[in-house]
């Protein structure tokens, strides 16, 4: 396994076809979120069937795999790290949990986000002092920030509410809408587990939440519960 050059794995499967519409998808032009990123297309499902087969890998070609111009190839290389995270011992652990914090500016779209922050940070800070989210929910990155919200999935499916409240709540003045996204996403989640503690939360802020955060987080309510909560009759 240590001979394979991950740069070829995904590039011998390129898809100008499926590069073009995931350009679009996910917003690569001038201005928008994903400016300037790159794409071979490769789907996902093709990105998870490879990591099963190269998972053995060495961590350090994972590593310069991370910091490939090619957005699938981000990905391939967060997808190596959750495994190697999930069958490391702690050692491995921590050095994968740093390895990643010291690489987010890679970690670059929601996707990337998304499929890896609570299984690496949010697994590793499940027993262990959360300061740093709290520090990542400041930054001016927007990719930093959706890091915080999302790591705390791992702690709501342990159901430990605390710290998703307290950073969606730093987050309500947050002007970007894919942070309204996130933590509107996070607190439906904590309304699955306990839903007072969802509505306590919706009842000091709903007035004043961006809509679409408001939005994604009373989908799940009843229609004259979500008609109530958008018309401010809650």
């Amino acid at each position: 396994m240590a001979s394979i050059k991950l740069e070829q794995v995904l590039r011998e499967l390129a898809d100008p076809v499926i590069a073009e519409h995931s350009q679009r998808f996910f917003k690569t032009g001038k201005g928008e979120y994903g400016e300037g990123d790159l794409f071979l297309g490769v789907r996902v499902p093709v990105i998870r069937r490879l990591v099963k087969k190269h998972k053995d890998v060495p961590l350090q070609q994972v590593k310069a795999l991370l910091k490939s111009a090619y957005h699938e190839e981000r990905l391939f290389a967060l997808l190596l790290l959750v495994d190697k995270y999930s069958r490391g011992s702690a050692e491995e652990k921590q050095v994968i949990y740093e390895l990643y914090l010291a690489n987010t500016r890679y970690i670059n779209n929601w996707d990337l986000v998304d499929s890896s922050a609570h299984k690496i940070v949010g697994a590793h800070l499940l027993e262990r002092d959360r300061e740093v989210l709290y520090t990542l929910c400041h930054s001016a990155n927007l990719w930093e920030r959706r890091i915080a919200v999302i790591a705390t999935m791992q702690f709501v499916a342990n159901s430990q509410f605390d710290d998703c409240m307290t950073i969606s709540e730093c987050l309500l003045d947050d002007e970007e809408d894919l942070i309204h996204k996130a933590v509107g996403w996070l607190l439906r989640e904590v309304g699955k587990r306990e839903v007072s503690v969802e509505k306590a939360f919706l009842k000091e802020h709903y007035m004043n939440m961006p809509r679409t955060m408001l939005r994604y987080a009373i989908e799940k309510f009843s229609e004259k519960e979500r008609k109530a909560y958008l018309d401010g009759r809650v």
